[in-house]
């Protein structure tokens, strides 16, 4: 059974990267890009790499917080017009794209869930 009065939700995110690209895309990440996540009210639980080939090359997967949906729709507009995401995608990408394709999946956690 879900618990649906809870107003918190879960975003779990699949990038998957151009070939060569992940270094760079684990770069943006780590340089910066978590803390516009929590500049914009994103809050990250975590971020993994798969651990078998061929994912293990290509592909990160990683879990946000957000206050409602309502919130995280706000909270990515916000992002993708903070000036700063803009300089840092840019100065990312000079040798090309780097995400091929992005999954995203809102969750709500079940009432027995220890993460709420």
């Amino acid at each position: 059974m879900e618990a649906q009065g809870m107003a918190r939700v879960f975003e779990l995110r699949t990038y998957t990267t151009n070939e060569g690209k992940l270094p760079a895309l684990l770069n943006r990440f780590g340089g910066g890009e978590t803390e516009l996540f929590e500049k914009h009210g994103m809050r990250g639980i975590g971020y993994w790499i798969p651990s078998e080939s061929p994912r293990s090359e290509n592909t990160l997967v990683y879990l946000l917080a957000h206050e409602s949906r309502e919130a995280a729709r706000a909270s990515w507009q916000a992002f993708g017009a903070d000036p700063d995401w803009a300089t840092m995608r840019d100065a990312s990408q000079v040798d090309g794209r780097l995400v091929s394709n992005v999954e995203a999946m809102f969750l709500h956690p079940t009432d027995f869930s220890p993460v709420q």
